[in-house]
C-alpha cells in the first residue's frame, strides 16, 4: 500500500508556505512513505491529509478540518492515545501500516528555543502485520509470522525462506526447492511476507505468473537481500560467537539478513528481541500442500472458521504457548518413526496415570504467556503486568517440576522436560513476588505497582502523599472557623491544582482588607469564587514533590526488575518452551482418554492398517446430537515385499451421502494425527511413515485466476501425480466428473493406472464411474470397496459401512429426492434412467431421441394419493404389537420372530 503525504496532483509545498508544525509533519511523512502517520499532539495521535481520509473511512471516525494548506482546508482526524491500541488493531486487520510518531521533547524545553519552536518528534515504531508484539493486537493461540523470501539465480538452493514470530523471538530459516515453496508458505501462513522486486519477477518467470500468496507482499529494495550484507547484519545482531553466518547457505543469509534488517527498521530504538536462527529441513516433516490443507480442513474450515476444523476439535491445550505449539505440530507432522515414538511414549505415560494429566493441567492453567511478556520487556514495551506474568510463570514451572520429579521411571522425553523445568530461576520469582503489588497498572509510568514494604524510601513518600489528605482536611476546618464560612471547601483539578472554593455570596468576605493578605483570588464563576493561600500553595508543592519522587523511585525499581529479568532471558525462554511442550502432551493425553483414542504403531514400512477408524470432527458432532459414528477398517498396507511393489489402492464406490468423503478424509487425518505424536480415533492403527499426504476431495473454482472447477481439479490432480512417492498417502474423490462422461472416465482410468504402476503409493480413490472397478481384476494391488446401503420401500438407507465389493448403482435419483427436487423432476429422471438401462448406454443420444420432451409429455399425471403400504410381514408385526401388554418372555419371542421375518425378506 503506497500513500503520499499530500495529494499526488499537488505540487510539493515550499518551507516558507507552511507552519513549522506542518513542515515537521511533511518531513517525517516523507521519510516513512506507505505508512499512516500517527502524529502525537498532546493526548491524541492526529492524522492529516490523505492519511486522515483513509483512517476516517477505515475506523469510522469523524473527518474534520484544521487550518489551510495551499488555500485548501487540511483534512484531519485523531484518536486518543489511551485508546490507540484498539484503532491500531483495526487498521492492521484491514491491511494498513502505521508509523507511530511520538513527542521526544518536553514542550517546556521547546518553548525555550522560541515561541514558534515545535516539539521534537520522531517515529519510534513502524507497526506492520508481521511485527506486532502486544497481546491485544495478536491472536493469543496462534503464531504471527514475519517471513522473508530470497531467491538467487545461481546458488546452493532455489529459494530460502526465513521466518520469525517477533512476539516470541523465534527465528527459523530453510532452504527450499521451488516445488516446496508454496507448501511451506501454506504451512506457515505468514502475516507479512518480504520480497524483492527481482524475486517477484523471477517467480513470474519460473512458476507461471503471480502466486496467490504474493498478494499484499511487502516489497523491499534488492539491497536488503544482499547476502554479504546479511552476514554482517547477523554478526552485529547476535552475541559474539552465538552463530556463524557461513554455516547458512548464501541464499539463507540473504533471507535472514533482510528479515533481521526489517525488524530493526520497524522497531527503531527498541532494537530486536530475536533468538539465534535455527535451520529447518523441509524433509523433516510431512509435506502437505495448500489444496490438501484446505480439503482436510486442518486449521480452519473452507469457510475460514475455526469451529469445525480438526484443530478446533482436538486442541485441548490450556495455555496460549501450548496452543501455538499444538497448531505448529499439526501443520507439520514428523516423518521420523523414532521421533514420533518419543512423543507417543510421553502421551502414553501421561494417559497411564489417571491423575497426572489433571495435575499438570491445573498448574499449566496458572502459567501466563512468558515468551510474549519477555519480548515486550526486551523491547521496552513491557509493563508491571508483564513482570508479574514472568513471576507467575516461574512459579508454575517450579510446581510442574515437582510433579514430574515425583514420577517413577519417566520416559526420556518427560525426564528431559522435568530437568528443564527444574532450572527455573527461583530467586527471580522471589524478587518479583516481593516487589510487585496485587493490583498492577498497565504502564510503569502510572506508578503504584511496587508492593508496600519493598522500598522504605518509597513507603515514606507515599505516606507523605496520604498524610496530606489529613492535612488538607484539617486546613479546611481551620479556614471554615477563621472565616466563619461553613461552606468553604478545598478542592483540586488538573488546571488550578489545589484551591479554596466558596459560594459567590461569600466571595467578597475573603476580599475584605483583613483577609486580603492571606487569600489570593484565582477565579470567579457564576456561582462560586476560587482562592488560594500561601499555606495551601506550600502544601501543594510538598504533595507534588512527594508524588514525583515516588514515581521516580518506582521507575528505578522497574528498571532494576527489568534488568533482573533480562539477565535470565535464556532460562526463561527454555522454561516457556518446556511448559508449551508439556501442555501439548497433557492435552493429547486428555484427548485420548476422553475420546477413546488408541496409540498407533509407527513403522518404516508401507503399512497402513486402521481398525475401527473414525473421523475425529464428525464423531464429535454426532455425539453432541446423541448419535453414534459408524467406524470402518482400512488396510492399504502393501504385501511383504511392499517396499518394491508399493501399497494398496482402494477403489471406493457407492452413493452420494453414503459417507465416501468422510471415509477418505478420516484416514488422511488419522495419518496426520499419528505423525504429530497423537493417539488416533481408531481401535488400532499400524502406520508406515507417510512422507506426503495429498487430498483432492470436493469441487471448487478459482474465478480470480480464471480457472474453472474442472481446471482446478486437473491442476491439483497433476500436482499429486507429479509429486507423490511410494511413501505417500493419496486420497482422490470423483476425478474426471467436471467434463464429458467418457473424457472423465478415461482420465480417471489413467490416473488409477499411474498411481498403481508408477507412483505405487497407498491410496483411496472414490468414484461413480463403475467401469473403473474392472481394474480390481486387472491390477494386483487394486481392490474394490463400496459404501453399504439398504433400500426400504423405495427409500435408500445409508449405513455408512465400508465393505468389500462394488456398488450396483449410484442411487443418484434417491439422493436427489432426499434433497427436495420436485416430484415431477424425480419422475422424469426415473423415466429417462429406466429407458437408458433398458436399451443400453452405448449411444445415449440415439436412445433418448424417441423419448418425448418433458414439456410435450402427455397430460400431467393425476395427483398422487398417499402411497399405500405394501403387504409386509415386518410392518404388520410392528404395527400389531402392544409392548405394554407383553411379558418379558413374549417380548423376547417377538424379537426372534422379527429377525426371522427380516432374514426372509433379505432372501426374497
Amino acid at each position: 500500500m503506497s500513500q503520499s503525504a499530500y495529494k499526488a496532483d499537488r505540487p510539493a509545498p515550499s518551507p516558507a508556505a507552511m507552519t513549522p508544525m506542518m513542515a515537521q509533519y511533511f518531513e517525517i511523512k516523507g521519510i516513512n512513505p506507505g505508512f499512516l502517520l500517527f502524529y502525537r499532539m498532546g493526548d491524541f495521535y492526529e492524522l492529516f491529509f490523505e492519511d486522515a481520509e483513509i483512517a476516517s473511512r477505515a475506523l469510522g471516525i469523524t473527518l474534520t478540518r484544521r487550518g489551510k494548506h495551499q488555500d485548501e482546508d487540511i483534512p484531519m482526524c485523531g484518536v486518543p492515545v489511551h485508546a490507540a491500541q484498539d484503532y491500531l488493531r483495526k487498521l492492521i486487520a484491514l491491511g494498513h501500516r502505521v508509523a507511530v510518531c511520538e513527542q521526544t521533547e518536553d514542550p517546556a524545553e521547546a518553548r525555550k528555543r522560541g515561541s514558534k519552536s515545535v516539539v521534537r518528534r520522531e517515529v519510534v515504531r513502524l507497526v506492520t502485520p508481521g511485527t506486532l508484539t502486544e497481546d491485544d493486537l495478536l491472536p493469543a493461540r496462534a503464531s504471527n509470522f514475519l517471513a522473508a523470501l530470497a531467491m538467487l539465480r545461481h546458488g546452493e538452493a532455489d529459494f530460502a525462506l526465513a521466518w520469525a514470530d517477533i512476539s516470541t523471538g523465534e527465528l527459523f530459516v530453510a532452504d527450499l526447492p521451488a516445488e516446496a515453496l508454496a507448501d511451506e508458505l501454506a504451512r506457515l501462513e505468514p502475516a507479512e511476507l518480504l520480497v524483492s522486486a527481482n524475486t517477484l519477477e523471477r517467480l513470474g518467470e519460473t512458476q507461471g505468473g503471480a502466486q496467490p500468496w504474493l498478494s499484499g507482499a511487502t516489497i523491499l529494495d534488492a539491497a536488503a537481500f544482499d547476502s554479504e550484507a546479511g552476514a554482517e547484519r547477523l554478526r552485529a545482531t547476535f552475541a559474539p560467537g552465538a552463530l556463524d553466518p557461513t554455516a547458512f547457505s548464501r541464499v539463507a543469509r540473504s533471507a535472514l539478513g533482510a528479515l533481521v534488517g526489517y525488524v530493526a527498521e520497524t522497531q527503531k530504538q527498541a532494537g530486536i528481541a530475536l533468538r539465534t536462527p535455527q535451520s529447518q529441513r523441509t524433509d523433516a516433516h510431512m509435506s502437505i500442500d495448500a489444496a490438501t490443507r484446505a480439503s482436510l480442513e486442518l486449521l480452519t474450515t473452507n469457510r475460514g472458521e475455526a469451529r469445525g476444523a480438526l484443530l478446533h476439535g482436538i486442541d485441548m491445550t490450556v495455555t496460549a504457548p501450548g496452543a501455538r505449539l499444538f497448531a505448529a505440530r499439526l501443520a507439520a507432522p514428523l516423518v521420523s518413526a523414532a521421533a514420533i515414538e518419543k512423543r507417543l511414549e510421553i502421551v502414553a505415560r501421561v494417559c497411564a496415570d489417571t491423575t497426572l494429566a489433571a495435575r499438570l493441567r491445573t498448574h499449566l492453567k496458572a502459567a501466563p504467556d512468558i515468551s510474549r511478556a519477555l519480548t515486550r520487556i526486551e523491547l521496552e514495551r513491557g509493563g508491571p503486568r508483564d513482570l508479574a506474568a514472568i513471576g507467575k510463570g516461574i512459579d508454575a514451572a517450579i510446581a510442574l517440576s515437582g510433579v514430574l520429579s515425583s514420577l517413577d521411571s519417566p520416559p526420556e522425553g518427560l525426564a528431559a522436560l522435568a530437568e528443564g523445568l527444574g532450572q527455573a530461576p527461583t530467586d527471580l520469582a522471589g524478587l518479583l513476588g516481593s516487589a510487585l503489588s496485587a493490583e498492577l497498572p498497565l504502564l510503569s509510568r502510572d506508578g503504584g505497582f511496587v508492593a508496600e514494604g519493598f522500598d522504605p524510601e518509597l513507603d515514606t513518600q507515599r505516606a507523605l502523599g496520604r498524610e496530606t489528605r489529613t492535612v488538607v482536611a484539617g486546613l479546611q476546618a481551620d479556614l471554615c472557623t477563621r472565616t466563619t464560612i461553613k461552606s468553604l471547601r478545598i478542592k483540586h483539578n488538573n488546571v488550578l491544582g489545589f484551591f479554596i472554593e466558596v459560594p459567590a455570596a461569600h466571595g467578597p468576605r475573603l476580599l475584605e482588607p483583613d483577609m486580603e493578605g492571606e487569600f489570593i483570588h484565582r477565579q470567579t464563576m457564576a456561582n462560586a469564587m476560587r482562592f488560594t493561600t500561601g499555606e495551601l500553595a506550600d502544601l501543594e508543592g510538598r504533595i507534588a514533590r512527594a508524588h514525583q519522587t515516588a514515581l521516580e523511585i518506582e521507575a528505578a525499581i522497574f528498571a532494576r526488575l527489568r534488568e533482573a529479568v533480562l539477565a535470565n532471558t535464556a532460562r526463561l525462554r527454555a522454561l516457556a518452551d518446556a511448559m508449551a511442550e508439556l501442555d501439548v502432551h497433557a492435552a493429547l493425553a486428555t484427548l485420548a482418554s476422553e475420546q477413546g483414542y488408541a496409540r498407533p504403531t509407527i513403522t518404516e514400512a508401507l503399512d497402513f492398517a486402521i481398525e475401527g477408524g473414525r473421523h475425529p470432527v464428525v464423531e464429535q458432532t454426532l455425539v453432541r446430537q446423541a448419535r453414534s459414528f459408524v467406524a470402518n477398517d482400512c488396510d492399504l498396507s502393501g504385501p511383504l515385499d511392499s517396499q518394491e511393489t508399493g501399497g494398496r489402492l482402494w477403489l471406493v464406490t457407492g452413493p452420494n451421502m453414503g459417507g465416501k468423503s468422510t471415509f477418505l478424509r478420516q484416514n488422511a487425518l488419522i495419518a496426520i494425527m499419528a505423525q504429530m505424536g497423537s493417539f488416533v480415533p481408531a481401535r488400532a492403527a499400524r502406520i508406515g511413515v507417510v512422507d506426503r499426504v495429498f487430498s483432492r476431495v470436493g469441487a471448487s473454482d478459482d474465478i480470480a485466476q480464471g480457472r474453472s472447477t474442472f481446471m482446478v481439479e486437473m491442476v491439483e490432480t497433476a500436482a499429486i501425480l507429479n509429486r507423490a512417492t511410494s511413501r505417500s498417502l493419496v486420497i482422490l474423490d470423483e476425478i474426471g466428473r467436471g467434463t464429458a462422461t467418457f473424457d472423465g472416465l478415461s482420465i480417471a482410468w489413467a490416473c488409477v493406472e499411474t498411481l498403481h504402476e508408477t507412483t505405487r503409493c497407498r491410496g483411496l480413490f472414490a468414484t461413480h464411474y463403475h467401469e473403473l472397478t474392472a481394474l480390481g481384476g486387472m491390477l494386483d494391488r487394486v481392490s474394490n470397496h463400496t459404501m453399504k446401503v439398504r433400500e426400504w420401500e423405495g427409500e435408500v438407507v445409508f449405513l455408512h459401512e465400508v465393505v468389500a465389493g462394488v456398488a450396483d448403482r449410484s442411487y443418484g435419483i434417491q439422493v436427489a429426492r432426499l434433497a427436495g427436487l420436485p416430484a415431477p423432476v424425480i419422475d422424469r429422471a426415473r423415466a429417462v434412467l429406466d429407458l437408458l438401462e433398458a436399451r443400453g448406454q452405448a449411444d445415449p443420444q440415439s436412445v433418448l431421441a424417441d423419448l418425448p420432451l418433458f414439456a410435450r409429455a402427455s397430460a400431467p399425471p393425476p395427483a398422487r394419493s398417499a402411497p399405500q403400504p405394501r403387504d409386509n410381514r415386518l410392518r404388520d408385526m410392528v404395527s400389531g404389537v402392544r409392548p405394554d401388554d407383553m411379558t418379558p418372555r413374549e417380548a423376547l419371542e417377538w424379537i426372534y420372530g422379527l429377525k426371522k421375518a427380516a432374514d426372509a425378506d433379505d432372501h426374497r
